[in-house]
């Protein structure tokens, strides 16, 4: 008699393996079916309950850990106004400035989305992201490809529309993936990008071309920068890097072999380290990583198993 066994239930993973990251979370509702009626928007600026948040070439307000929004009323007339979304019952408009309103518009510190999302809460860190991607747009995408006529905003500030030929032309994000390499003994792969001097070590990443799954672009970017083939890749997590228009796509891979071969153009070089070895080039100095809201430094620490130990500072 054969008896029957009950399944077992899989073991509990966090999914995704990176968790909640800075430049990753949000608390607005966006209002997508509300934005493409074109009285929307300026109805909102009619309201004085509307709150608009000023951002002046990617720095807005921020006063004791918040960003600061002021009254429809408030906004200068040369911004460029884009909804979005609502947050708290309350309609929240961005008001794109080309430089920052002269003092007593508003009592803050103009910073930029770097240097205080990690601080942020959810609503204002997904805010400030949602903010500065989308000025970028505007800001790089004025005329229409097809013809290079300056083309109209539309839709609350979410769609341009050539008005020679009609097209529709829409907020642009580029894919890139990012990825952890370990070898065999767990250790991780880094590399010094030509264009940090050669002390700063991150993990790998690069655009996904036309046409190409996430994995393969791990694949051949790993491939291209370091000279290996990995497998196993396995999504880890993403988040929007709106500098100017990214996406990024973190992963994690094994090596399949070792030997390295930096490709001399971005990458200068490439080095396998154990969590002591890093560690200790992180606190002697010799070794720079990426900190703050980037995915690479969230990658790096997962591995790691917690935070990386900050740089010995110098006595004087």
């Amino acid at each position: 008699m054969t008896l029957r066994q009950e399944p077992t239930a899989a073991p509990h993973l966090d999914y995704p393996l990176l968790g909640d990251l800075p430049l990753a979370r949000t608390e607005v509702d966006r209002g997508c079916e509300r934005r493409i009626d074109d009285a929307w928007l300026p109805s909102l600026m009619d309201d004085a309950d509307t709150r608009v948040l000023l951002l002046a070439k990617g720095r807005a307000p921020v006063h004791d850990g918040e960003l600061v929004l002021v009254g429809s009323r408030e906004a200068p007339a040369d911004a460029r106004l884009v909804y979005l979304g609502r947050s708290a019952g309350r309609e929240i408009v961005l008001a794109d400035l080309p430089e920052a309103p002269a003092a007593g518009v508003v009592e803050a510190d103009w910073l930029g989305l770097r240097d205080v999302a990690a601080g942020l809460a959810a609503r204002d860190a997904g805010m400030f992201v949602e903010a500065v991607a989308i000025a970028n747009w505007h800001a790089t995408h004025t005329h229409c490809p097809r013809c290079g006529s300056p083309t109209d905003i539309v839709h609350s500030g979410w769609v341009r529309v050539c008005p020679r030929d009609g097209t529709q032309h829409f907020p642009r994000t580029d894919p890139a993936i990012i990825v952890a390499i370990t070898d065999a003994d767990d250790r991780l792969l880094l590399g010094a990008n030509a264009q940090w001097g050669g002390h700063r070590y991150s993990t790998l990443a690069g655009f996904v071309e036309p046409g190409e799954s996430l994995e393969e672009a791990v694949v051949r970017e790993v491939g291209e920068e370091a000279g290996i083939r990995v497998r196993t890749a396995r999504y880890a997590g993403s988040q929007p890097w709106p500098f100017p228009c990214s996406l990024m796509l973190g992963f994690t891979a094994e090596a399949e072999s070792t030997a390295v071969v930096p490709d001399g153009e971005e990458i200068i070089d490439l080095r396998w380290f154990t969590r002591e070895e890093l560690a200790r080039e992180i606190v002697d100095g010799s070794v720079g990583v990426p900190a703050g809201v980037s995915i690479s430094s969230a990658l790096i620490e997962h591995w790691y198993g917690g935070p990386l130990p900050e740089p010995r500072q110098m006595e004087n």
